[in-house]
């Protein structure tokens, strides 16, 4: 008997065609995505469901809130595992959001296409079935959220998107993928710790948090109109292991003292350090004056695990300890 795989379709490039505009839109179904794809039939039993169309830019914490409490209800069934069909353009983000939120360690698998389905050498189907193949494996059970494309398997956790255009788009800097997707077979060569979903994460509410990069010669005139726009939270990517201008901390230290403020880097690998800088708007000076460590998982996941944990409740000492948690280095 063949395993049992739901595929929930977003939209995204892997569903579009050319449009009477001009230019490529959603328009295929999950249901249109199965049928192009024969060899699916000898890998799984496919039920496929088109809850949203919208291009991956478009997708919301409210959407990918929807999106989790019904993996968390199937998953709970006769579902070997599910697969997310989206946009690349936010799959590095709503993959870390989904294994902060799915509570299963049934395999959750999140992919797309970077060529549209009419597209020369489109790779809308051969990722589906890669996809398909990990979602059904046994091996990738306990792993959490996985981002397959390019017969590559990447946790949330580390994967980023770094192009804009290439078929292998998605890499995970500073870990390596997981694993690949080899004769019809998903092959995991590496193994995280995952950590568990977020305890009333699908069910808080919207917590709106900025995403500030601090470059050269930045002078930080924005930071204080952030608590009266409505942010709850703030996440700074800063330069290298951590540091900014000296003459942003002030402002810095005013806003850590209203708001949680993360400490994040705007580089692509490598962690923000804790103790190894000691200069005026060093990671420790900025530590110091009440900014937490965002450790390595970057500025765009650091501020969806900010707002989460606000959404759901946690403030003060507790959201400290929870966030030093998730974002703790690696696999520690």
């Amino acid at each position: 008997m063949l395993p049992k795989v739901l595929l929930v379709s977003l939209g995204g490039t892997i569903t579009m065609t050319s449009g009477a505009a001009g230019g490529i839109v959603p328009t295929l179904t999950g249901e249109d995505l199965v049928r192009a794809i024969p060899a699916l039939a000898k890998v799984a039993e496919i039920e496929a469901l088109s809850p949203f169309r919208l291009p991956g830019a478009s997708l919301s914490l409210a959407h990918l809130r929807e999106i989790a409490r019904m993996l968390n209800e199937r998953l709970q069934g006769d579902c070997s595992g599910a697969i997310v069909v989206q946009g690349t353009d936010t799959i590095e983000e709503t993959a870390f959001v989904l294994d902060l939120l799915v509570d299963s360690d049934k395999p959750v698998v999140v992919l797309g296409a970077m060529r549209g389905a009419e597209a020369p050498g489109a790779d809308g189907p051969a990722n589906l079935l890669a996809g398909v193949i990990t979602a059904a494996s046994g091996a990738a059970r306990g792993l959490g959220t996985l981002v397959v494309l390019n017969d590559t398997i990447h946790a949330a956790r580390f994967v980023q998107k770094i192009s804009t255009v290439l078929p292998s788009a998605f890499q995970s800097p500073g870990a390596g993928p997981l694993g690949y997707v080899v004769e019809g077979e998903a092959r995991i060569l590496t193994r995280i710790v995952r950590r568990p979903a977020i305890p009333n994460g699908v069910d808080g509410d919207e917590a709106p948090v900025a995403l500030i990069i601090i470059a050269l010669g930045d002078d930080g005139r924005l930071l204080p109109t952030l608590p009266a726009l409505g942010y709850r939270g703030v996440v700074i990517e800063a330069m290298g292991v951590g540091h900014v201008p000296a003459s942003v901390v002030p402002a810095l230290e005013e806003l850590a003292g209203t708001l949680p403020v993360i400490l994040s880097t705007r580089i692509t690998a490598g962690p923000v350090c804790s103790r190894t800088y000691g200069f005026p708007g060093s990671e420790i000076d900025l530590i110091g004056r009440g900014l937490i460590n965002g450790g390595d998982i970057g500025g765009l996941k650091a501020r969806l695990l900010l707002s989460l944990l606000l959404g759901a409740g946690y403030d003060s000492e507790a959201l400290l300890d929870q966030f030093t948690r998730y974002a703790a280095l690696l696999h520690g």
